[in-house]
């Protein structure tokens, strides 16, 4: 175990209050997990509030139960197991029930963790935003409490029609405003998701940025043959992957709209592997287009063979949801250095990210995004193109987690590089 500059004096608690966490493997409990994990590793004593894993299918899975509370040790952090209330069919106001739901069982717990072991550090992650106030108490008893902003909830829940009501989004974003306030300091993990905290009323030089990393060890150019391809039978296929959650902010219709107007063009195939609440939708409505195929979330240990199944990566976005959330999935796409197009309107944060880098074409233009496939299948090159796998550096796992430890720990790490140990200085990353 590796010891914290801060161990020599005291070993540092920390309470980590968020629904999502691993062993979920994409997404927001993704990356808590890590954090958990690499804080522990570091000789912080850390405790996590979560629920049972469920993303991004949406259903807990043995040996976890939803209606529960339950305790396990993974990687060294004590994580408590609050009940959530799930369905089958999560869209619409489920998607805002599930979070609430989360917020009220994990209150207790988490008031109990505050009063009776005194962190010295709560880290609460949004979303969901709902189990914050809880974690603002930490304050009372001398807590720093720090927010962990992975995806502007509210924003998105009115971007994609979660909720609506101009009533309705005035006293929401008030509320919302005054929680993200009572925080000591918040990091985000874009340049664009700070801007919109700013304009929430957060003061400018309480935010910081740290980006969601990649294992660039792990995922990485592949040589020689692919097994996803001869399962599939797409060994001479020009394939278009995606790869991720399956939800109204990914906006598939537009790849598979795309895929509908290439019909006619045998050798391209469209994989989509995940899971999410639109998943069975989708299936029910493409699943019958000739070169669409489906596929599970897939276990970690295949993850860089399906990256590396793509002879194209696509990364769609709704229109109106591209600055409330960098991708997480971004960072894997470039480390397996094949292609990528992504749906970005000039001005976004990923418009300005992948510019040189990849091919770009506008939010919900399913015949722009047809038209670039065919030409990269056709041609095997693209002008649009540039080397990803050295852009995927910017979203490095080693540097990206030091400076959330800088963040959660600034007077403990001492080795951190300069510039880089205190929340005003963390590098906005260029391509």
């Amino acid at each position: 175990m590796q010891i914290s500059a801060a161990d020599t004096n005291k070993r540092l608690k920390i309470l980590i209050i968020g629904e999502n966490y691993a062993p979920e493997m994409t997404g927001v409990g993704r990356f808590t997990g890590e954090i958990g994990a690499y804080l522990a590793e570091h000789g912080y004593d850390v405790t996590a509030v979560a629920a049972p894993p469920h993303y991004p299918g949406w259903s807990v899975k043995p040996p976890f139960h939803a209606g529960r509370y339950a305790r396990e040790t993974r990687d060294g952090v004590a994580v408590l197991r609050c009940p959530i209330l799930l369905r089958a069919d999560m869209r619409g106001v489920w998607r805002l029930i599930a979070p609430v739901s989360f917020a009220l069982t994990a209150a207790p717990v988490a008031l109990w963790q505050i009063v009776t072991r005194r962190p010295d550090v709560v880290l609460c992650v949004e979303p969901t935003l709902a189990a914050a106030p809880i974690g603002l108490l930490g304050k009372i008893f001398g807590a720093r409490v720090l927010l962990h902003v992975q995806d502007l909830e509210v924003d998105a829940a009115f971007a994609v029609g979660h909720l609506q009501g101009g009533a309705l989004k005035k006293a929401i974003f008030s509320i919302e405003s005054w929680l993200l306030r009572r925080f000591d300091s918040l990091v985000t993990i874009s340049g664009q998701m700070r801007k919109r905290l700013i304009e929430k009323g957060v003061a400018a030089e309480r935010i910081g940025i740290v980006r969601n990393w990649v294992d660039l060890d792990q995922i990485r150019p592949l040589e020689g043959s692919n097994g996803f391809r001869a399962e599939l039978g797409l060994s001479a296929a020009f394939v278009v992957l995606y790869a991720g959650n399956i939800g109204a902010k990914q906006a598939l219709e537009v790849v598979l709209d795309a895929a509908r107007a290439l019909g006619g063009a045998k050798a391209i195939h469209f994989v989509i592997a995940g899971d999410g609440p639109e998943k069975a939708r989708l299936m029910r409505d493409y699943g019958g287009l000739p070169g669409v195929h489906f596929l599970p979330l897939q276990p970690e240990a295949r993850l860089c063979e399906l990256l590396n199944l793509a002879d194209l990566h696509v990364l769609p976005q709704a229109r109106g949801a591209a600055d409330l959330v960098l991708p997480s999935k971004l960072g894997g796409m470039l480390a397996s250095g094949k292609p990528v197009l992504a749906t970005a309107d000039a001005g976004t944060e990923l418009f300005e990210v992948l510019q040189g880098a990849a091919i770009l074409v506008p939010a919900g233009d399913s015949a722009a995004m047809a038209a670039e496939i065919s030409r990269l299948a056709a041609d095997g090159a693209h002008p649009a193109l540039g080397d990803g796998r050295r852009l995927a550096q910017m979203f490095a796992r080693e540097t990206c987690l030091e400076q959330f430890r800088a963040w959660i720990d600034p007077a403990g790490v001492k080795s951190a590089p300069a510039g880089q140990h205190k929340l005003t200085h963390f590098p906005e990353a260029q391509p």
